[in-house]
């Protein structure tokens, strides 16, 4: 995540004014026309566009968080977690009597091993795709059935990549919830149970 504010020179508290006048600053020397980078501009537009906008910039403030100045990566990984939160919200369990970021870390996980299994059962089929490829003697003229299995081994690599980039977008979420904690109800001490024949103290 870009911070706008380190990104134009800002403290938190900088008012309307300051922050036009460090986007005027930042912006001569990083416009492509004066030989700045194109891409390193626009994500200081984005940057004052966030700072100008007092609702985003709120959100900002309180999250640490805006889509436009997220990494892909992250944002995949919120689309991820959200689902998982929203579990949370509608468990009926009391708040405390249950870890919900334990549950969020074992549905990531079960994601993964789920997801691995599918490679290699994609890995599996398509191999069997590629030896029937090399044991099919061609046909003279048009081969309709080495086209078939051919895109049939294609689809299935681009599967593979999809599983694998879902993996990526998985192991994401997980890393976003580290440093995070969650504190559980005490649990109660039972009542002590009265032993018979023991004399009271």
């Amino acid at each position: 995540m870009i911070d706008p504010y380190a990104m134009l020179g800002l403290e938190r508290d900088a008012d309307d004014n300051q922050v036009k006048a460090a986007y005027r600053k930042a912006a001569k020397g990083m416009h492509p026309d004066s030989g700045g980078d194109a891409d390193q501009f626009a994500r200081l537009q984005t940057c004052y566009d966030l700072l100008r906008d007092p609702v985003r910039r709120k959100v900002f403030d309180d999250t640490g968080f805006d889509p436009q100045l997220a990494d892909p990566r992250d944002l995949k990984g919120l689309m991820l977690l959200e689902p998982l939160v929203n579990d949370v919200i509608l468990d009926e369990r009391e708040p405390g009597s249950f870890d919900p970021l334990a549950a969020m870390r074992r549905k990531l996980s079960d994601d993964i091993v789920k997801s691995r299994f599918h490679i290699l059962e994609l890995e599996r089929h398509r191999n069997r795709v590629r030896q029937h490829i090399d044991r099919l003697g061609r046909k003279a003229g048009t081969d309709f059935l080495g086209s078939m299995l051919r895109a049939r081994s294609q689809s299935i690599a681009e599967a593979i990549r999809t599983a694998e980039g879902q993996i990526q977008a998985i192991e994401q979420a997980y890393s976003m919830l580290e440093g995070y904690s969650y504190e559980l109800a005490a649990a109660l001490d039972p009542l002590p149970v009265e032993v018979k024949g023991e004399a009271a103290e």
